[in-house]
């Protein structure tokens, strides 16, 4: 277990160099290399002669490329400093940079909203894990019932309808209308009761998405996996079928459901914005959403790292997850 810890630990790290420089490839060497000045991609309102000058110098793009991604590396885990320009910036680690527009550093922009989509991603995992699994079980032990006819026309529905739609008919219906929930968000250290009740409709809203999916990939899983020999053997030696259908049938049934769910959280870090869009949400996704209006890349790169970053330590955790439920995917 040691061994297939370490491996994935250092397959991981390498993961998060290799996106690093990719990263640094996009927001750096491409424009350079498709002729135009990257200054002038990072510059704010003032955009004469001497503050393209003075962006030059602080990110070191006069420098060649391998000092300009030593800096970059240096910022994210030792922190640097922005000197140009007549004034300078002490960015401690991990530094991705300050807004040129804004004049903020951008780790603590990211981690004032990180708060709101990690709460948002659980929460709602959380949600569409249960209603999922349930539903997707259920339909599979009583194929061809009502439940399974009426929960995957359900699923077909949730699959189908955008975000935006069931979020604003969600918010028409039980927040302007009957006035069950709040349409506000409140941060958790202000008021917890407000800090849940604004945030129901979103995680139902995004749960009922992804729930439809995990319902059938869950069905179609169990039905396969109800169809094996080992499962025929274990009845056949008077096991009980609820200790089938737990300790046998469930255990196969979870492998491509955690597979799934590790994409699914990872990406949402950085796909939640039509759900932050439609509630009014103060996370990553309203903030990168902003950041392309006002084409502010420094907060886009931090943005895409840390996203980059969560789909990698999800996976991570989901291959050691692996392990514990099938002990044979450590000798791979």
């Amino acid at each position: 277990m040691l061994t297939y810890l370490i491996r994935r630990l250092f397959a991981a790290a390498v993961m998060l160099v290799v996106i690093v420089l990719a990263v640094f490839s996009i927001f750096f060497l491409i424009p350079k290399w498709t002729g135009v000045d990257p200054a002038t991609m990072y510059v704010g309102k003032q955009s004469d002669a001497q503050a393209l000058e003075g962006i030059r110098e602080k990110l070191s793009l006069d420098e060649p490329v391998l000092v300009q991604l030593f800096e970059f590396f240096k910022g994210i885990f030792f922190g640097r400093d922005y000197v140009g320009g007549g004034t300078s910036l002490h960015c401690d680690a991990p530094c991705f940079g300050y807004s040129f527009k804004t004049e903020q550093l951008i780790w603590p922009v990211l981690t004032d909203r990180l708060p709101v989509t990690f709460g948002l991603a659980v929460g709602a995992a959380v949600i569409w894990l249960i209603i999922g699994l349930s539903a997707g079980v259920v339909s599979a032990l009583r194929r061809g019932s009502l439940w399974d006819r009426a929960s995957m026309t359900l699923a077909l529905g949730g699959v189908s309808l955008p975000i935006y739609f069931t979020g604003l008919i969600s918010l028409a219906v039980f927040s302007y209308q009957l006035g069950w929930v709040s349409n506000e968000y409140t941060p958790m250290e202000e008021s917890f009761t407000d800090w849940f009740s604004g945030m129901i409709l979103p995680w139902v809203t995004l749960a009922f998405l992804f729930g439809a999916m995990y319902a059938r990939l869950t069905r179609a899983t169990m039905l396969e996996v109800m169809g094996e020999d080992y499962i025929r053997t274990a009845r056949a030696k008077g096991v009980r079928e609820p200790v089938v259908i737990r300790k046998h049938a469930m255990r196969s049934t979870m492998t491509p459901i955690i597979t799934l769910l590790g994409v699914d959280l990872g990406m949402l870090m950085g796909n939640a914005i039509l759900t932050e869009t439609t509630f009014s949400l103060p996370g990553l996704g309203q903030a990168v959403l902003d950041a392309i209006g006002e084409r502010d890349l420094p907060l886009i790169l931090g943005v895409t790292l840390i996203t980059a970053t969560a789909v990698v330590l999800a996976n991570l955790v989901v291959d050691i997850l692996y392990s514990v439920i099938d002990p044979r995917v450590r000798l791979a």
